[in-house]
Order: structure tokens, then sequence, then C-alpha cells
């Protein structure tokens, strides 16, 4: 609480290298846009050029370093890159080179924060109208992780999320985390959903994963979408295969991750 008596709020996401900084600087602005008052805080691992943080300092964002968890060496072999992706690999859509599993679990550091009440986003997502509300949504809130099919609803997507700061959770999270033999498949998704067994489910419209666009169509309104979040492929690859099939989302993102006007969702394509 500040000494109002408000509750302390922030916007909170992860950048680890210049990649992600160039996606959340795009979010910072969107985050702008909606019009919310609350902190907009980037956590960020060593690595991030200097240049980069000054871009997103300068859209509004409070840059907080953290380092990466104190995890055992059998851990950090069991998932890294290329071990994690031999035994777990992704066959819906291509993670970026530049996609360092390992460093996903540094986003459980929020719970070290000090704020009452935090909103994570990942810096591959867009705001498109104010989420604000979500302050009010208790620990541990998440939209299940549905772009394929009806099944999806049974997982959980880490990409957004409701969460308490406390440091005792943070310690109970590194204690169940670092486990003897733990393997997350999914790095800091699946270790969520199963710190968290009972989520409470937001509506897709909260977390919208890009492939909904082309794999599930009849979902995607824009009248009701608030946030989109561009799973594996990144909007600003050039190159990558699913690029036609996702025009209009990329151009959106580069919309707002320049300075100019951004388009009126009421003018959008559908798919």
């Amino acid at each position: 609480m500040d000494e109002t008596g408000v509750p302390r709020d922030a916007y909170v996401t992860l950048v680890t290298n210049a990649d992600f900084a160039l996606g959340a600087g795009a979010l910072l602005r969107s985050l702008s846009l909606s019009g919310t008052q609350a902190d907009r805080v980037v956590m960020v691992t060593g690595g991030v050029p200097e240049a980069s943080l000054a871009a997103l300092e300068a859209r509004g964002a409070r840059i907080v370093p953290v380092e990466l968890l104190p995890t055992s060496e059998a851990f950090n072999a069991a998932h890294a890159r290329a071990a994690l992706h031999g035994a777990a690999p992704f066959t819906k859509g291509e993670k970026p080179p530049f996609h360092t599993p390992l460093d996903n679990f540094a986003k459980l550091r929020l719970w070290e924060l000090p704020y009452d009440r935090v909103v994570f986003l990942d810096a591959d997502t867009l705001v498109l109208r104010n989420i604000d509300k979500l302050f009010d949504y208790p620990e541990f809130c998440a939209a299940p992780n549905v772009y394929e099919s009806l099944a999806d609803f049974g997982r959980m997507n880490s990409g957004v999320f409701t969460a308490r700061p406390n440091s005792e959770t943070y310690a109970a999270m590194l204690k169940r985390l670092d486990a003897p033999e733990a393997f997350w498949r999914r790095t800091d998704q699946t270790f969520l959903q199963a710190f968290f067994p009972d989520w409470h489910g937001l509506p897709v419209t909260y977390n919208m994963l890009q492939y909904v666009w082309f794999n599930l169509p009849e979902l995607w309104d824009w009248d009701q979408v608030k946030l989109v979040h561009y799973q594996y492929e990144k909007p600003w690859q050039t190159d990558h295969g699913k690029a036609g099939k996702l025009r209009p989302l990329i151009d959106l993102w580069q919309a707002y991750a320049g300075d100019g006007p951004v388009p009126d969702l009421a003018t959008l394509p559908r798919p």
C-alpha cells in the first residue's frame, strides 16, 4: 500500500535480450495508449544492451535488474535449450533462435517486487484495451492455452497472469521448482500450473494467442480481444514461415512498435 492506503499495482514483463526488448517496447507503448496509471516494470537479466534499456525507459518503464534463479547444475542442464527441446520438442510452431528456455524461470522474481498487485505480461504481447480490472482479480488467474482445439482448455498459458508478490510464496516456489529430478516440460508455464493447480481461468480474450487467427478464427472478435500474444514466431522477425498467414497481426504490432498512429480496431480485417 502507498501512504494513502491504495494498493501499489504494476504491470511487469521480463526482458532477457535485445530481441525481447523490441517486444517490450511495443508492449509498453500499448499500455500507455490503454490509459493505465499503473507502474510499468521491466525486469531485465544480464546481456540486454544499454541502448535497449534506454529505449524502454523512454517508453515509461521502470527497469529492475534481476539475476537468473539460483538453480542447481542438474536443473540448468535439463532445461538448457538443446536438452529441453530434445526432450520436449515444439511441433506446432517454431521458437526463434534467441529463445533461451532457462531464462523463462526468471519471471518468478516478480514475487520479490515491492508491489501489492501485479499483472504479468510476456514481452511478446500487445494490450489493445485497458485491462486494469485484472488488478482486482485474485492470485492466480491466467487464460487457457487455446490456439488449436477445445482440448487446449485444460492447459494454462503463462504469458498473462495475476500475482501477489510475497517472499514466502517465492521461497516455496524455489523449493518446489528445483526438487530432485525436476523437469518442467514447458518451463515456467508447466511449473506455474503445477504450483497453482486451482488457477482461475481468464477469458481467452485476455490472452489471445496469434495462432487462433488461422486455427480457430471463429473465436477471434476484434470487439472483444483485449490482448494479442505472439506465441512461437515473433512479429519483429522478417523471415518466418507463417508471416503470410499472420500479416494483419504483424502489421498491428509494427504500428505499436513505431511512433505513428495505431489502427482503429474496428477497421481491422477479420480472419
